[in-house]
C-alpha cells in the first residue's frame, strides 16, 4: 500500500501524481493539509531520511518561516518535531510518499525512477 500525501494547489504534487499514474502505480491520495501523515509514518520517513528532521519540513512554506523554525528546529527534540508535523500538514515537505518499506519527500523523477523501476 502506498500513501501519497499531496496538496492540490502544489504544482510539484501534481507532477508527482501524474508520474505515479503514468507508471501505473496504485496509491491512496491523502490531502496533506487536512490529513497530515501519522506519527508512525513520520517516524518511518525520518528513518528513510537518515534521521535528518529538516528533510521532513516544508522549509519554503510560510508556516515554517512564520514560526522561525530555521532557528528552532536544531534545538527541538525528535518527539516535538514529529508532533508539530503531525498537527500541521502545512509544515510537511510534499509530496510525502510512503510505502511499506520505503518513503521519500519532494519530487525528482530521477530519484523516483530508482524507487519505482
Amino acid at each position: 500500500m502506498l500513501n501519497a500525501y499531496l496538496y492540490s494547489n502544489c504544482s510539484t504534487c501534481q507532477k508527482a501524481k501524474k508520474y505515479l499514474k503514468e507508471k501505473g502505480i496504485v496509491f491512496t491520495e491523502m490531502p496533506i493539509r487536512e490529513t497530515p501523515p501519522s506519527k508512525q509514518e513520520l517516524k518511518r520517513m525520518l528513518d528513510y531520511m537518515d534521521g535528518n528532521l529538516r528533510k521532513l519540513f516544508n522549509t519554503s512554506g510560510m508556516d515554517y518561516r512564520s514560526q522561525n523554525l530555521k532557528e528552532e528546529l536544531p534545538t527541538m527534540s525528535t518527539k516535538e518535531a514529529i508532533e508539530m508535523l503531525h498537527s500541521n500538514g502545512n509544515l510537511v515537505k510534499r509530496p510525502f510518499i510512503i510505502g511499506e518499506d520505503f518513503g521519500t519527500v519532494g519530487f525528482k523523477a530521477e530519484t523516483w525512477d530508482e524507487l519505482f523501476d
